[in-house]
């Protein structure tokens, strides 16, 4: 449990800011929201291109990555919005710059 929630809370504190509470309040509620929404609407890319009238080919829907359902990606998307975090507002999200 504890390296479970040792990770994400992790992720809390630097997307939120080092220091500042309210951005590690703010980056709480972000990635708890990103997950929930990410179990609660549960797409695969197929299911979205087949309701856009897009029709995929038999070697397309045969792929896996194209039956990897958002459900599945959940576990992750804290990570990937921590490296969108780091890449475009590295001091996070509330933190403010020293100097």
């Amino acid at each position: 449990m504890a390296a479970t929630v040792g990770s994400v809370i992790f992720v809390v504190v630097v997307v939120g800011g080092m220091g500042s509470l309210s951005g590690a309040f703010l980056a709480s509620v972000l990635i708890g929201v990103i997950q929930t929404f990410a179990v609660a609407f549960d797409y695969s890319v197929a299911t979205v291109a087949q309701q856009m009238g897009i029709q995929l080919g038999a070697a397309a829907l045969g792929n896996t990555l194209v039956k990897l359902t958002l459900a599945q990606v959940a576990p992750i998307l804290p990570f990937l919005f921590l490296v969108l975090i780091l890449i475009f507002r590295p001091k996070g999200l509330l933190g403010t710059r020293e100097g």
